[in-house]
């Protein structure tokens, strides 16, 4: 079996996990920032952070990342002498717009994504971008609460209005959201959607692990996911008109697909898993 010609075979990354420079030529603060390596880093990226704000007492990747801003060059450079024919990557909300709800767009961000796409078909690799990975404005977090308010949708429809006029000719291949369905599950509370506790809750505490979801809880979530689609659904509409070619979708998260296969192939097995692992509550 082999291959089409007009195959795609690349890789992919995330702003998150490789730009770094999180705070050069007018970046604002993201959600993803403010996530620290070590023992609280599920606690705050779940929403239990007792601050939205950096502190020195914590190290935070994605402030970092692989310094992929500076060092694109040379990072495509390799891509393509793998024979990358696309490279997945995501844009930065804050680095378009730092604040999230800006009158104006950053310049500096804006060029810098110009660039990397330009470089990108220097090497014949085909940019499939992804509009939001994980990835909210800090300031959208704590002044609307994130993608809960319906209020998000209109900024994440100026963003793209941005992308798609700034970058036609450049990219036309274009994902919405990052696995939106992480919302489904309280995983995706703060991570996908900005949202934050309410009134004291402890929303992702110890307290609460293996607690029931209140329905307050589940409400604000899939009012936020409801958003999501909405936006989306706008985007794509948006996408076709400013360009034709352009082709947009959006990427989904299998992890709940593989947990019903395991357990499924578990209960089907287990007598003899369980003897030869000893796991006997492994799935249940």
């Amino acid at each position: 079996m082999s291959l089409p010609e007009n195959f795609l075979w690349g890789g992919a990354t995330a702003a998150n996990q490789c730009e770094g420079a999180y705070n050069v030529d007018g970046r604002g603060l993201a959600n993803v920032d403010i996530c620290p390596a070590g023992k609280d880093r599920f606690k705050v990226m779940l929403g239990h952070g007792e601050t939205l704000e950096p502190d020195t007492g914590h190290v935070y990747p994605a402030m970092q990342g692989i310094d992929f801003y500076h060092h694109y060059k040379e990072d495509i450079a390799l891509l393509g002498e793998m024979g990358f024919k696309t490279f997945r990557l995501s844009i930065a909300w804050s680095r378009i717009f730092p604040n999230g709800d800006d009158a104006e767009p950053n310049e500096a961000g804006l060029q810098f994504y110009e660039n990397v796409f330009k470089e990108c078909h220097k090497y014949g690799i085909e940019p499939l971008v992804t509009i939001t990975h994980f990835d909210c404005p800090i300031h959208l977090t704590k002044e609307y609460g994130g993608w809960k308010n319906r209020k998000l949708i209109e900024f994440y429809k100026k963003l793209v209005t941005v992308l798609f006029t700034r970058y036609k000719g450049l990219v036309k291949y274009w994902l919405t959201f990052n696995e939106m369905n992480t919302l489904v599950s309280r995983f995706g509370t703060l991570l996908a959607g900005g949202i934050l506790p309410e009134d004291g809750e402890d929303l992702f505490g110890r307290k609460r692990l293996g607690s029931p979801e209140t329905a307050a809880e589940k409400s604000r979530r899939f009012t936020a996911l409801h958003h999501q689609f909405l936006a989306g659904a706008q985007a794509v509409k948006m996408a076709h008109e400013i360009n034709p070619e352009n082709k947009v979708g959006c990427c989904l998260r299998p992890v709940y697909i593989h947990i019903l296969v395991v357990r499924k192939m578990y209960w089907k097995h287990r007598h003899r898993w369980n003897a030869a692992t000893g796991c006997a509550e492994m799935c249940a």
